[in-house]
């Protein structure tokens, strides 16, 4: 891909607003009410228009280790992205290798996936039939990500696993088309402040419990997003990193948007993201 000029956008994003109530812990339903398409929850959001940042021909600045996010350019083989058992028996493993050989991992264990397609107008958002999602988050929080280290490796397996570096990162792609339409926005962790601009929220699903970080609007945030990213690209987003002493970002909060620069016509969006369990020695 050519290298495009730098520019920036202005766009609305969706922040956490706290319950009402003082002190009431927040929490979301995990999926949709199949009438409305809305998920029973707590809390609220408010819009705030912020500045996002093209970073094409910048890449090298934005690492997983120093933003918390990162451009990869790798084709996929598997190309259907159709059938979960398929994308299971195909693409979990080559993604299992490239996020080795892009992290230096020694293990990697994928736990699940999500394929998004966006159907404006459409308010069925149940398991098969995710949209894009329209509010800044981040995926896990310590407490869910050592759950999620418990949950899905051996109970033999777990303890020693958690006494080393672990990570939780997902691996966004655009399927069939470039991800013009409603494309991937990420907040630089170097302008985010964790404490300050993060709420736990419980995640209520129908046979157990996990649980986000609602992200708080701050002036300084600092939102990127790579414009134009193609099927032959993927993005790295990290969302937890045991490894908490300053030294590296912890998580990138990201979120879609409405980029105004999106050519009348172009097709809605459709990606997959996997969500993986990455140890190190």
């Amino acid at each position: 891909m050519a290298i495009e000029a730098l520019f920036t956008v202005t766009s609305p994003l969706n922040f956490f607003v706290a319950p009402k109530t003082p002190g009431e812990r927040a929490y979301i339903q995990r999926n949709a009410d199949p009438q409305t398409g809305e998920r029973e929850k707590n809390y609220t959001h408010e819009s705030k228009v912020v500045v996002i940042e093209n970073v094409r021909g910048k890449e090298n600045d934005f690492t997983l280790d120093t933003a918390g996010f990162q451009l990869v350019h790798q084709p996929a083989k598997h190309k259907a992205f159709l059938d979960d058992a398929e994308i299971q028996r195909e693409y979990y493993p080559e993604s299992i290798e490239l996020l080795k050989s892009t992290t230096g991992a020694s293990r990697v264990v994928i736990f699940d996936h999500t394929i998004r397609r966006r159907r404006p107008g459409v308010t069925d958002d149940s398991p098969t039939k995710r949209q894009p999602v329209s509010q800044a988050h981040v995926d896990q929080t310590t407490k869910a990500s050592i759950a999620r280290v418990h949950r899905h490796l051996p109970a033999d397996e777990a303890p020693e696993l958690l006494q080393h570096r672990f990570q939780i990162i997902n691996l966004w792609r655009p399927i069939s088309h470039s991800a013009l339409d409603w494309p991937l926005t990420l907040c630089d962790y170097r302008s985010f402040d964790p404490e300050k601009d993060t709420v736990p929220i419980a995640l209520i699903y129908t046979d157990y419990e996990g649980e986000t970080l609602g992200v708080k609007y701050n002036p300084n945030q600092r939102w990127k997003y790579f414009h134009n990213v193609t099927p032959s690209e993927a993005i790295l987003i990290k969302c937890f990193d045991s490894v908490q002493d300053g030294s590296v970002a912890v998580f990138t909060p990201h979120t879609g948007f409405d980029d105004p620069t999106t050519p009348a016509g172009a097709a809605p969006r459709e990606s997959i993201e996997l969500r993986a369990l990455v140890f190190y020695d």
